[in-house]
């Protein structure tokens, strides 16, 4: 099999090449927007491409698809998804298939405003939420989710990582978050957000209740709508929005919750979820990642090859573990590594 993978220097790229690269029937091609990528020095074969919003984005990819007979494209940049998915036809004519969901789907999956709406409508879980276009609109929405007697989450509906999220909390101590947190917090109060928004345009807004316990990324296998997998993980500590460490447990609450949502959806491949646990004790959605998520590899020390077993399910020749054959309770640190260049 000849695999393209896209996002060579994203930050779980370098892991997610390793974890492919463990079965030799594989041949991995690798790609970036960045010449000097990271997982272009952890492979034999790389190309340059344009970035996602490119004109040239999709002729350069079929370019390489067709010079390289490629079977299969596994994207990593989120961009990407709703591009190629749109393209698929165009791919399939030259015998390349792409491990994406279909559009309609990630449309609802990329948007985290649509994304409530839609698990809202199927009576699923969602922390309690309000949709805002305007600062009058915001102002209510505060109001009927009880600020500032409780903190609220603001995010906006497109988005990616942790870009444009805010805590705003009335209680918070600005001296403390000077002097004991590094300048990167999330916390500001509803004064602050009212002055940076001020009379300008900005984008759809998610405001919803914020969500103080426990969170957990999961990991899920999807095939023809059902997920196969389903491993959760709690994340003990991240850096810049990615978890650097965890550990995989078998949350049965978590399990039975995500079958939910993506039963509800109709996605395919590998796909990320995250959750939180709420001030009631239940554990509410954050967002849906449809794709492979980079801390995905971390689960490779319970047994599970989620990248390998990914590719391997979109040709039909892949064997799904067991819920009895995962090691839960298996613990894991990231660390950064070096590459050398010239």
């Amino acid at each position: 099999m000849k695999i393209l993978m896209t996002g060579a220097g994203a930050p779980g790229g370098p892991g997610i090449i390793k974890a492919i690269k463990t079965d030799a029937s594989i041949d991995l091609i690798v790609c970036d927007a960045d010449a000097n990528a990271s997982g272009r020095f952890l492979n034999d074969t790389f190309y340059q491409i344009p970035s996602a919003g490119s004109p040239d984005f999709v002729s350069r990819l079929l370019e390489i698809c067709s010079k390289e007979k490629i079977n299969l494209i596994f994207p990593l940049v989120t961009r990407e998804l709703l591009i190629l998915s749109k393209c698929k036809k165009e791919f399939e004519a030259i015998g390349t298939k792409i491990l994406v969901s279909e559009y309609e789907s990630l449309e609802i999956a990329n948007n985290k405003s649509l994304l409530y709406k839609h698990l809202a409508s199927k009576r699923i879980l969602t922390p309690d939420f309000r949709v805002v276009n305007t600062i009058a609109e915001l102002k209510i929405a505060f109001q009927e989710l009880d600020f500032p007697a409780k903190p609220i989450c603001i995010k906006p509906s497109v988005s990616n990582g942790s870009r444009g999220v805010r805590i705003i909390n009335d209680k918070i101590d600005e001296f403390d978050l000077l002097f004991n947190y590094k300048p990167n917090s999330l916390y500001i109060t509803y004064e602050k957000l009212l002055t940076i928004l001020g009379d300008k345009a900005f984008p759809e807004l998610l405001i919803s209740e914020y969500l103080p316990g426990e969170e957990y990324t999961i990991d899920t296998l999807v095939v023809n709508g059902k997920a196969e997998i389903i491993v959760p993980r709690v994340r003990t500590k991240m850096n810049g929005g990615i978890s650097v460490a965890g550990e995989l447990i078998e949350n049965k609450e978590i399990i039975d919750y995500c079958r939910q949502i993506i039963e509800s959806m109709q996605l395919d491949g590998p796909i990320g979820i995250q959750v939180k646990k709420a001030e009631d004790g239940l554990y509410k959605i954050l967002e849906i990642n449809p794709r492979i998520q980079g801390t995905s590899v971390s689960a490779i020390g319970a047994g599970v090859n989620f990248p390998l077993l990914a590719i391997k399910a979109s040709f039909k020749l892949h064997k799904s573990p067991s819920a009895k054959e995962i090691k839960w309770g298996t613990k894991f640190a990231r660390y950064y590594s070096e590459v050398f260049y010239e």
